[in-house]
């Protein structure tokens, strides 16, 4: 045991009946100095923290804590002891290999002045819901930007159709060889996009009810294949490698389009020096395991397909993949909104699918998505109508064009 953990129970004012409960507690408790040191510890977090002889005659309430959450649980005891707070709850990782998620309770103590408060650390495992206070959390988050996008998305949506309108107009005075008629198409292209920025908005913060068809994810990428080299930018080369004999999926055509869009776009800004992007496709099966199939010997598998977009690009840590899915989370210093993979995350659960991420420092990303695959006889017994590729994004029809 650390010679830390070997320091009496010595509070500013000593209560026997403190001192008992503290003592004989069947929980884990500490108690903090002013400056983060540990000054005691209970017999059950002595316990804990028994194999762990690296730990120091200096041990503070952030060694503790895993090193991703240090500087935040140093924060809430700064602001705790300034009074800025009664108490804080933090659900983080122990630090160890073999970490467990616990949640740490601490309340100010008040001492015989405010220079000689401290701090009553309380060690709990996480609830077992864990995961559904998580995204219960997101979904709160979400709702209020849906609140805040409802608001501006009308009044923005109008400034931008009068952008349109007068490109549109623009346009149909122009001969097709004006020098200047490219700059109106691009800046109608621009426009274009930020309305579907704000539509991809509003569909991860107010869901709505999507009509899924029978889909083609080969068709999907060959029809944003221009778009996507526009977007890219010429210092990135853009590589098909689609399976001919892909099968249909049943998926919103948009849907499909947005999963497309934000893995492109993230792979882009992973190489800013340029590099490669390629968007892969292939019927797979993936294992079903249960306990059944185990203890049988076999296993039954279901037909996917794979829609799996890869760069060159510097790649993430293991720390930063945990993260990928969450809402607002975003590496590219506040010039992201952290919602585009939250956006195909929830995509391609609600149809069933999987997606994985393989990446690491330097080495590039691999962001792969699964979707089950439609069986051969329901194809059989579906008309025509039900494949109804939709039109590219920012895509004028025939007749919108004769009309500029």
């Amino acid at each position: 045991m650390s010679a830390a953990a070997e320091i009496p129970w010595t509070p500013q004012e000593p209560k026997r009946e403190l001192h008992s409960l503290f003592e004989h507690s069947p929980l884990a408790w500490a108690q903090c100095q002013p400056d983060g040191n540990i000054c005691a510890l209970n017999p059950v977090m002595k316990l804990m923290l028994a194999d762990k002889p690296r730990l120091a005659r200096s041990l503070c309430f952030a060694d503790l804590i895993h090193p991703r959450d240090r500087v935040e649980a140093e924060r809430l005891l700064a602001e705790l002891l300034a009074h800025e707070h009664e108490s804080f709850q933090l659900d983080s990782q122990t630090p160890e290999a073999n970490s467990q998620r616990v949640r740490w309770t601490v309340w100010r103590v008040p001492g015989a002045n405010p220079t000689l408060d401290s701090a009553l650390v309380l060690r709990e495992e996480s609830p077992r819901n864990y995961e559904a206070e998580q995204r219960l959390r997101q979904v709160q988050r979400l709702e209020t930007v849906g609140r805040l996008a409802g608001g501006v998305a009308h009044d923005f949506n109008n400034y931008l159709t009068g952008v349109l309108l007068y490109c549109d107009l623009l346009l149909a005075s122009l001969e097709p060889d004006h020098r200047v008629r490219k700059y109106a198409e691009e800046i109608r292209s621009a426009g274009v996009q930020a309305a579907g920025l704000v539509r991809q908005l509003l569909s991860v913060a107010r869901p709505t009810a999507c009509e899924p068809c029978l889909c083609s994810l080969n068709e999907i990428a060959e029809g944003m294949r221009n778009l996507l080299a526009r977007l890219i930018g010429e210092n990135i080369e853009l590589k098909y490698c689609l399976d001919p004999n892909l099968g249909l999926v049943r998926l919103d055509a948009t849907q499909s389009q947005q999963i497309l869009l934000n893995l492109v776009l993230n792979a882009r800004d992973a190489m800013p020096g340029g590099g490669q992007i390629t968007i892969e496709t292939s019927n797979c099966k993936v294992q079903v395991l249960d306990q059944s199939s185990s203890a049988a010997g076999s296993t039954a598998s279901l037909p996917c397909a794979l829609f799996a977009v890869a760069d060159n690009g510097c790649g993430m840590d293991a720390e930063t993949r945990t993260h990928l899915f969450e809402a607002f989370f975003t590496t590219k210093a506040g010039k992201g909104t952290g919602l585009g993979l939250a956006t195909v995350y929830d995509i391609v659960t609600s149809y069933g699918g999987l997606i994985h991420v393989e990446s690491a420092p330097a080495c590039g990303t691999r962001v792969s998505v699964l979707l089950p695959l439609v069986p051969e006889e329901v194809l059989g017994s579906k008309k025509e109508q039900d494949f109804q590729p939709e039109k590219n994004p920012g895509e004028r029809t025939p007749k919108e064009k004769e009309e500029e």
